[in-house]
């Protein structure tokens, strides 16, 4: 099967701050929980049949999980393994990515979609969301590589950039993390300080329970609704979420009533799941409440912007802590 789709732009986010263009009541998100395919030929006439099926429930914005052009394919040890591996890396102007460029469009979906990336040293896992016109909207690649496994064969990310997407009637301004980024306060952090009202979050291991509960905790304390996309069964154990970031049902924290923040949680099973936000209500939120930046001191935060490691217990002859890799 061959594509000739032009690809889409390269250009940086546009910047977030500033008024919204336009207002979206409610964001529809189609969770892609799939099993992999056996070869990237595979996983693209799945995860574009995914979108279809999403375009046909109305949603906005279809998510695939982590490094879905591979499977999340492991980089074997052997030296000529991990020659083969590397070499399933695709540029951004592939046609892999242009079937999603041209499918978005067609459909008038965004869709995020993920793939190892080429680039100079070693390969990337990277994240691309393109927008209703087909045209790329933000490019990330994860910043907390999995050092201690198989993604030391990975070059990491090096910044959580935040973009506006335009969605049918209004705008939305997102970021995304990438798996094991979520393990680390500070990405989710990022990201609100960068303007994000939405995570998305591609995924590939074992999701329920505490690591559900971290998302639960970083939506709770950025008031950032966030969603997270896994792998169904028998790749690993579903669980794909939505939190809303929203933990209080009315106004005068802390006298208002908790409230679930959960809006949706799969089970195991393969099959795109559509789940809701209200952005009113959510930009309302963010408004009044305490969490976020209104009351955040930065100045005594100094250990956070520091790349000394003080901790004897945390020395790892594998950590690429601290290692800064250059855009292009």
């Amino acid at each position: 099967m061959g594509y000739s789709f032009a690809p889409g732009t390269q250009e940086k986010p546009v910047p977030v701050f500033g008024p919204h263009n336009g207002v979206v009541n409610n964001l529809r998100l189609a969770l892609c929980q799939l099993a992999s395919g056996s070869e990237p030929r595979d996983n693209l006439t799945k995860g574009l049949a995914a979108c279809s099926k999403a375009a046909e429930r109305a949603a906005d914005i279809a998510i695939l999980p982590e490094m879905w052009q591979i499977g999340y394919a492991r980089c074997p040890d052997d030296e000529a393994g991990r020659a083969r591996w590397q070499e399933m890396a695709i540029s951004r102007d592939d046609p892999w990515l242009n079937a999603f460029r041209r499918t978005a469009s067609d459909l008038n979906m965004a869709i995020l979609t993920t793939f190892l990336e080429r680039w100079p040293a070693s390969p990337r896992n990277t994240a691309l969301l393109i927008d209703r016109h087909g045209q790329d909207v933000l490019c990330y690649a994860k910043v907390h590589t999995c050092d201690w496994g198989m993604e030391k064969a990975l070059t990491p990310g090096n910044s959580f950039e935040v973009a506006r997407l335009d969605i049918e009637g209004g705008f939305v301004d997102v970021g995304v993390m990438i798996c094991a980024d979520r393990e680390f306060p500070e990405s989710a952090r990022e990201l609100m300080l960068g303007g994000a009202e939405l995570i998305m979050v591609p995924n590939a291991c074992p999701l329920a329970g505490e690591r559900t509960y971290q998302l639960r905790s970083r939506a709770f304390e950025n008031m950032t609704a966030i969603v997270t996309v896994n792998y169904s069964a028998p790749d690993q154990d579903g669980h794909s979420c939505v939190f809303d970031g929203m933990v209080f049902a009315q106004e005068g924290h802390p006298n208002g009533e908790p409230r679930d923040q959960l809006v949706f949680e799969a089970g195991d099973g393969e099959d795109v799941y559509l789940a809701t936000l209200d952005l009113d209500a959510l930009r309302a939120y963010r408004r009044r409440e305490t969490m976020g930046d209104a009351y955040r001191k930065p100045n005594a935060y100094r250990r956070l912007m520091s790349d000394e490691q003080r901790m004897p217990i945390f020395d790892r002859s594998d950590s690429r802590r601290g290692s800064v890799i250059m855009e292009d």
